[in-house]
């Protein structure tokens, strides 16, 4: 750190250093000569620490004692100070500086820094830079960089450039030292250095824009990473004289730059890898990352590369996707703690090194230059803004003067600085009279615009209002926080009901609990005046759209439930079209997305037509002559052809000869013969083929192709004996010449040869994509569906939620649609990956309870080890299931009814009913108004729905009182689907047409059969089906409320704890009770019978009705139990039942009872 150290007692131009950087932060080798740089400069090892004699010489470890000191004082200060890092960095400098000054009065304090000051500033460099480097780029949102590349690139250039030239300029004309030029630039560059780490800190946790903090971040990343190129590149080229030094040099770096980024996305993908084991802790990722940051940075510099940029594109290739859930967190938290440590070293380690020095020689002038260095620190940073904000305002919408102030204000100087600030000396080309004056410079500069360039980014934030919370976001917090408080409440009553709570003393629960915030509805008209519109409100609402949409991306993708490659390319859809002003994502737009940034649709293209390159004629062997049949048998034998493919496989040799002309010359003969008999054995091949095919030979393109080869083949062998006739004709030379070079097409046979592999390999190249965008769309749709459920939390105003809803519906109808044309384009991919991903959800599930019981202490440690290695395991394995999977025949498709339950009594007596029915594409299955016919299980293909209204069992007149609105409906529908269970149940007629959108297979069940079936198994059919049906509406259309619960019908076996009840007109039922957790109303609407509320289907009724009653002819309640309730009544209710002799609709299965009579009944029919 020492670098070159000004001793007091030497003489005066005398110049002492330490031994020269060998080892390069920026671009260039990593083992450089000494006598490149220093060829009559004579380097005289240090002979003084801290202005005396170097007679220390201890083995004792304080070093490490001091260490550890700043690293303790850090800790300590950032408790005190509340993390304000400024204050501590300016202290740990003082610290440090009053460490190095009584270094020099006392021996004892010498041997605590005499390793710091006997080591080269290369090595600190190398050990802090790949560190703070990295966690700046990891912190940087890689999507906001690529779509604003330019804009930030170009900020960093001008960045640079405005700092060379003004503060260089400023150095140069008012420094009194006579420094050269070279060390005013170099002084110049280490002060125009804005620091990535500092620059954002103080807008952390404003809530400013994202993008401006990722501008601010990527233009500082850019600017430094040029100085320390530019330092690189001077350590190599700055001492040398060589023509043309300026075109090598560009060239060179050029080529090393694309060679860094290059290493830095290998890196990048090899991290990914290893960090996407499932078997990996939190303790390997950690490590892991931790040292491929320096890898990365030392392989890239012994290559002789820039370990800067390599370090910068490993950090920002990684995000929250490429650790697995959960680390990313441990991983950024240690990172930061040991970037902050790097940080008070380098502080601490500059102020010892300056008071180490002597400084009484500094006078009022050097006060008076640092703070005209901080002024023009800050003019040349205004300049830049000035001179970038027309691009900055034509590429980003959301750029405006305010955000200009703020980048002004963010030039900030730190670490990247200081540990730079050694070198100025170490390569100046003079001797300077005050080294340590450099130091000092970088270091008040530094602090000064960490003091009061932080603390007008703050201020100026707050008060340019860049920090507010918007009108519209405001609105947004107050309906989400109106919504808990709704929680809240529901909560309180629930526990109310419990009689281990009665004694508690509710009023204070509900105060405490109670949250206020502050209202900007006044009531007055002026503050009316001041609501937003309609298009601000819908501008904030996609906004928070799209970050609902991301979020639930990295939810499924925590869940398993989504891949990651699918997870990357949705976020950064959404990331892309997030920055466009009124733009919803669709379906579409992700697949436009990734089709622009994927090879793979021109190698279906390829694919396409390389595939319909096939033989246009079939030939029999003919009967007579013999001769011909023999050559029928000959030509059209596998041997045949592999004897072409081999000949011209070896005629490449003699093909390699050719060209080299060493070669040629010396085989001129040879290679004459060799092309002779490779054109007669071809003249061979296609009479044999033509003596067979005859005039048909010409259809096919490869017969046309081996005749093209004759043909050039005959030319060139005539060319070759009219220039052995006469060798002095420059034009038969030239032309001889050229046909040599187009016997290259010979080899072009060969691509027949392995083209049925190629085919494979691409088919299997393009399942994947088929897979990946199954993945996607599904993923989509799911997040739509996340979206739906919150979008009233989102705006509370009417006119908003009906847009936001009709475009999340539209969205949602396209995405369905185009997932069922991937469904109909490849149903084994898309079995396949429903297979895989089933066989996930149950490994998971399982996992979750090994958990559980494992953290109870039910399971022992080393058992739970070893059976979560085995799911683990297990999870690991699908990485190798196949592509495809064949689909189920028809019979089988009954199994997947699930309330058949997949008893063989039930699906035996449906298979004999059932019917295959075929339809074509554009038919019609079933017509709006007409009466249903039956069920129709769709096997293959895809149907959509379209209905004019969805009335749910709603009376017309109380439709008509309440005003609901009236939603059209439109639906998709794909293999598994089923067509018609609720018209069929309630035997009225169809609710919407369904037309099919390709070619269609179906499972028809007629109605006659279902309700005999109904008869033979009594009401339980008829229950289950009601059952899967209301399940189905709650999961599509009430989630409000009932987040947390798993509706799904198995999982309601499972737990027994979801029963249907119906409620007829007038009729009254009393609801949550103590077992009761959730009632939603499916089908029909109820009456709150204390304050008349009406409550339609669907919804869910709020935990504050406790009696209701039935409005219409028929009603559905989804009645939730808490699962200790649904547990404990499961024997009662079976003797209930036959006590009662009615099935109610009542809470759980009765497969027990009535499977054995329905068998029973089945066997008296048919024995019938």
């Amino acid at each position: 750190m020492s670098g070159k150290q000004h001793c007091p007692y030497a003489e005066e131009g005398s110049r002492v250093s330490s031994d020269y950087i060998k080892f390069q932060s920026g671009i260039g080798k990593a083992d450089i000569k000494m006598n490149d740089f220093e060829e009559n400069v004579s380097m005289p090892n240090p002979d003084l620490i801290c202005g005396m004699a170097d007679e220390i010489t201890s083995s004792e470890p304080h070093f490490m004692l001091l260490l550890f000191f700043i690293i303790f004082a850090a800790g300590m200060l950032k408790v005190v100070l509340k993390n304000y890092e400024p204050a501590i960095l300016t202290i740990l400098s003082l610290f440090g500086f009053c460490l190095g000054f009584l270094g020099r009065q006392f021996n004892e304090v010498q041997q605590l820094l005499y390793p710091l000051l006997k080591t080269n500033n290369y090595v600190f460099i190398n050990i802090f830079l790949p560190l703070m480097t990295f966690m700046a780029a990891l912190e940087m949102d890689f999507y906001i960089l690529k779509n604003m590349f330019w804009q930030i690139l170009i900020t960093g250039l001008a960045s640079f450039a405005t700092a060379l030239v003004f503060i260089g300029y400023i150095v140069v004309k008012l420094n009194k030292h006579s420094w050269n030029i070279q060390t005013c630039l170099l002084l110049s560059i280490t002060i125009g250095i804005t620091d990535p780490l500092q620059s954002v800190h103080p807008l952390k946790g404003l809530g400013v824009s994202k993008i401006l903090i990722d501008i601010i971040r990527g233009e500082s990343l850019i600017n430094s990473c040029i100085s320390f190129v530019f330092f690189g590149i001077y350590r190599i080229y700055g001492r040398k004289t060589a023509p043309f030094k300026e075109l090598y040099t560009l060239a060179s770096l050029l080529t090393d730059i694309v060679a860094s980024v290059i290493w830095g996305v290998w890196s990048a993908k090899i991290l990914q890898y290893m960090l996407a084991d499932i078997f990996g802790d939190t303790v390997t990722n950690v490590t892991l990352c931790f040292s491929m940051a320096y890898l990365t940075f030392y392989v890239a510099e012994f290559l002789g590369l820039s370990g800067i940029i390599s370090v910068i594109s490993l950090g920002l290739l990684l995000d929250s996707l490429s650790f697995r859930p959960g680390i990313d967190i441990t991983i950024t938290k240690f990172l930061f703690i040991l970037t902050f440590s790097c940080q008070a070293f380098i502080f601490t380690f500059i102020g010892i090194v300056i008071g180490c020095e002597n400084i009484r020689d500094i006078e009022v002038h050097n006060l008076m230059f640092i703070i005209i260095l901080f002024v023009t620190v800050n003019v040349t940073r205004m300049l830049t803004i000035l001179l970038v904000s027309p691009v900055l305002l034509h590429s980003c919408y959301e750029f405006s003067w305010k955000w200009g102030v703020i980048l002004i204000c963010t030039g900030i100087k730190g670490s990247f600085s200081l540990i730079l600030a050694p070198d100025i000396y170490n390569m100046s080309q003079e001797a300077v009279a005050l080294p340590q004056l450099f130091l000092i410079y970088v270091l008040a500069i530094s602090i000064m615009t960490m003091i009061i360039n932080s603390a007008m980014v703050a201020h100026s934030a707050v008060t340019l209002g860049l920090c507010a919370i918007s009108l519209p976001r405001h609105m947004a917090m107050q309906n989400a926080i109106l919504h808990i408080q709704e929680v809240i409440s529901s909560t309180i009553i629930l526990s109310k009901t419990e009689n281990i709570l009665t004694n508690i003393l509710w009023t204070a629960v509900e105060e405490k609990t109670k949250i206020e915030y502050p209202s900007f509805f006044l009531g007055n008209d002026e503050k009316r005046n001041k609501l937003p519109t309609d298009e601000v409100l819908m501008e904030e609402a996609r906004l928070h759209v799209a970050i609902i949409q991301m979020s639930s991306f990295e939810t499924q993708y925590k869940d398993g439930s989504l891949p990651e490659a699918a997870a990357r390319i949705l976020i950064g859809a959404s990331k892309n079209f997030g920055t466009v002003q009124g733009k919803f994502m669709s379906i579409h737009d992700v697949t436009a997305y990734e089709k622009t940034r994927s090879w793979l649709i021109r190698v279906k293209n390829v694919l396409v037509f390389l595939s319909s390159q096939k033989d246009k004629s079939l030939f029999l062997p003919p009967e007579k002559p013999k001769f011909l049949g023999i050559i029928y048998k000959i030509v059209f034998s596998e041997e045949f052809q592999y004897t072409g493919y081999t000949v011209t496989l070896l005629y490449f040799f003699p093909m390699m000869m050719h060209l080299w002309p060493s070669v040629r010359d010396s085989h001129v003969t040879g290679l004459i013969i060799v092309n002779y008999y490779f054109v007669f054995l071809c003249i061979i091949e296609a009479t044999l083929k033509i003596l067979i095919m005859r005039n048909r030979y010409f259809h096919q393109s490869w017969n046309r192709l081996e005749f093209y080869i004759i043909i050039f083949g005959l030319i060139d062998i005539i060319c070759i004996h009219l220039v052995r006739e006469k060798p002095r004709d420059i034009v038969l030379i030239q032309c001889s010449v050229i046909l040599g070079f187009f016997r290259v097409i010979r080899f072009f046979r060969i691509f027949r040869m392995v083209l049925p592999k190629l085919i494979n390999i691409i088919e299997e190249i393009i399942k994947k994509r088929l897979s990946l965008m199954y993945s996607i769309t599904k993923g989509y749709i799911q997040s739509l569906e996340d979206t739906k459920f919150l979008i009233k939390q989102i705006s509370s105003r009417e006119s908003i939620f009906q847009k936001l809803y009709e475009i999340l519906e539209v969205n949602k109808r396209e995405a369905v649609k185009e997932l069922g044309l991937i469904e109909h384009e490849c149903r084994e991919v898309v079995i396949a990956l429903k297979t895989k991903q089933a066989i996930r959800n149950v490994l998971g599930k399982a996992l979750k309870n090994l958990r559980f019981l494992w953290s109870r202490g039910i399971i022992d440690k080393i058992e739970g080890i070893n059976m979560n290695k085995l799911f683990l395991g297990k999870i690991k394995s699908l990485n190798n299931f196949p592509m495809t999977v064949p689909p189920p025949t028809p019979e089988k498709f009954l199994h997947n009814i699930v309330w058949l339950e997949d008893k063989d009594v039930l699906i035996e007596f449906f298979k004999e009913k059932a019917k295959l029915a075929c339809f074509d594409y554009g038919d019609i299955i079933c017509k709006e108004g007409d009466m249903p016919q039956g069920l129709y299980l769709i096997i293959s293909g895809m149907s959509s729905l379209y209905g004019s209204l969805l009335h749910f069992g709603i009376d017309p007149k109380l439709r008509a009182l309440a005003r609901l609105p009236q939603t059209a409906y439109t639906e998709y529908l794909t293999s598994g689907d089923i067509i018609g269970e609720l018209s069929c149940l309630l035997k009225r007629e169809m609710g919407y047409t369904a037309t099919c959108e390709t070619i269609l297979q179906a499972c028809f069940i007629s109605l006659e059969d279902l309700y005999e079936g109904f008869d033979i198994f009594w009401s339980f059919l008829e229950y289950k089906i009601w059952l899967k049906v209301a399940i189905s509406i709650a999961n599509h259309y009430i989630k409000e409320g009932i987040t947390g619960e798993e509706l799904t019908y198995q999982s309601c076996l499972e737990k027994n704890n979801v029963y249907l009840e119906n409620l007829s007109r007038y009729s009254e039922l009393s609801i949550y009770t103590e077992a009761m957790l959730h009632v939603l109303i499916v089908y029909g609407s109820v009456l709150n019978v204390v304050n008349d509320e009406q409550h339609f289907a669907p919804s869910r009724i709020p935990s504050t009705c406790f009696q209701i009653q039935g409005t219409s002819n028929i009603n559905k309640l989804l009645i939730i139990q808490k699962e200790s309730a649904g547990r404990k009544g499961r024997s009662s209710e079976k003797e209930e039942y036959y006590d009662s002799g009615k099935f109610d609709g009542s809470r759980h299965s009765f497969k027990e009872i009535n499977l054995p009579l329905g068998s029973f009944c089945l066997w008296l029919k048919t024995s019938d």
